[in-house]
């Protein structure tokens, strides 16, 4: 560790403690360089070589938005803060630690210890959401190739992220995209989530949803524009495919523990009164009552929940056999073990691993999709024509006093009796050559 950034902090800390708690402006400007260098001394590697992954993300989304006319994206709020700058993203996460240290509740190498584990965790969240990301619009990119295109959100501006989307007590798509010869798919992405919900009867109501498994990308074949059914269990509608998506190296050897699986239900009054604990806690931490926080230790011990803990290739499987698709498919950035995709392959999981950022593997994944297309219950659909087509249309209908759909209809007529007459025309010369 470079002894500049000790000396960095020492002097903010001097200047913090002899002021009585705050900071002038060239404090603020060496606490910001500080910071900056600390986050390069203890994960610079790590984000050169997530920077270069975010241009792989940058470039999938330009040609999304080129190909489907999008407007715009909204990502998750951890990922958009990550992608406008991974350094300053990073300073963010150092903040309560930083703080602590100025304030004399932590020395420096306990602020290095801690500094690194937020950075690490940060770092490995924005990789998994970068990958996940790229393989999802990745695929987008081959259904274009196919012939789909964007018809919700009608606005055509696509959202990534779930903040704030399920108040209404729906999990909607993310999108949905039609193909005028096979029909509607409909994705969602990291869709199981907690619904709103205000007294006990709701909370129990929606309560396996805060339980549910999260696999990476649900599809359905159809419009479906909520996919929760409070009858089954988990509420979520069956889904066609499941997609998931591993980022790292030695994604299989790590270990997931489902605590939150086996989480009892609580009453509307009991997530209040632990919301209050949580503060106080917080507040005890804060004015160091360490005796407080012994007892709080000591109740959280006591009222720990069971849990299971499953190998990543485990929970895959665990995935499949809980929301049964039709067809799960793995997207592994690297290769995986043979002994590991025999597992997984005898789990009835599709592996397709090695894939790195190439786009075009991804190309049979798509066409695996694209088989699930359907119009489902829909007797009518929307479809989008250009400005120019639009005023022609009018045009053509106030002359011919016909409804709009009339005209198409009237206009399709006219152009396969034309197409027919041209192949009935060209018969008698090809009966002449038998």
């Amino acid at each position: 560790m470079s002894c500049d950034v000790e000396e960095l902090f020492d002097i903010v800390r001097r200047s913090f403690a002899a002021s009585g708690g705050h900071l002038g402006v060239e404090d603020v400007r060496l606490l910001d360089e500080a910071k900056k260098k600390l986050v390069l001394c203890l994960v610079g590697d790590s984000v050169n070589g997530i920077t270069k992954w975010l241009e792989h993300v940058r470039e999938v989304l330009g040609c999304v938005q080129r190909m489907f006319g999008v407007k715009g994206f909204t990502l998750p709020k951890e990922l958009a803060s990550f992608m406008a700058s991974p350094i300053d993203h990073l300073k963010k996460k150092l903040f309560n630690y930083v703080n602590d240290y100025l304030s004399g509740r932590l020395g420096y190498e306990d602020l290095l210890k801690k500094s690194l584990s937020a950075l690490t965790t940060s770092l490995r969240t924005n990789a998994r959401s970068c990958y996940q990301l790229w393989g999802f619009t990745a695929i987008l990119l081959h259904l274009g190739d196919m012939g789909y295109h964007l018809v919700y959100p009608e606005h055509r501006f696509i959202n990534f992220d779930r903040s704030g989307k399920q108040r209404l007590g729906v999990i909607p798509p993310n999108m949905v995209f039609l193909n005028l010869e096979s029909g509607f798919l409909s994705f969602f992405y990291e869709a199981p989530r907690p619904l709103s919900w205000e007294d006990t009867s709701d909370l129990q109501r929606v309560w396996s949803l805060y339980t549910a498994l999260r696999p990476d990308l649900m599809i359905y074949g159809g419009k479906v524009l909520d996919v929760i059914d409070l009858g089954l269990s988990p509420p979520i509608k069956r889904p066609n495919v499941i997609v998931e998506f591993k980022e790292l190296e030695d994604w299989y050897i790590r270990v997931r523990d489902l605590r939150g699986y086996f989480r009892r239900p609580l009453t509307a009054e009991e997530w209040r009164f632990r919301w209050w604990q949580r503060l106080r806690e917080e507040l005890v931490k804060i004015a160091d009552l360490q005796h407080v926080v012994e007892a709080v230790e000591s109740r959280v011990e006591r009222d720990r929940t069971p849990s299971m803990r499953l190998k990543e290739y485990q929970l895959l499987a665990l995935y499949r056999a809980t929301y049964r698709p039709d067809k799960m498919i793995l997207i592994s950035r690297a290769k995986t073990p043979d002994e590991v995709k025999k597992y997984l392959e005898d789990n009835g999981i599709e592996v397709y691993d090695g894939i790195g950022f190439s786009i075009e593997e991804l190309k049979g994944i798509a066409e695996s999709i694209g088989g699930f297309a359907s119009y489902g219950d829909e007797d009518s659909i929307a479809v989008e024509i250009p400005r120019t087509l639009a005023q022609l249309l009018s045009r053509i209908s106030k002359e011919l006093n016909l409804g709009y759909i009339d005209t198409i209809h009237y206009a399709l007529k006219l152009l396969l009796n034309s197409i027919n007459e041209k192949k009935h025309s060209t018969q008698p010369q090809t009966l002449k050559q038998h």
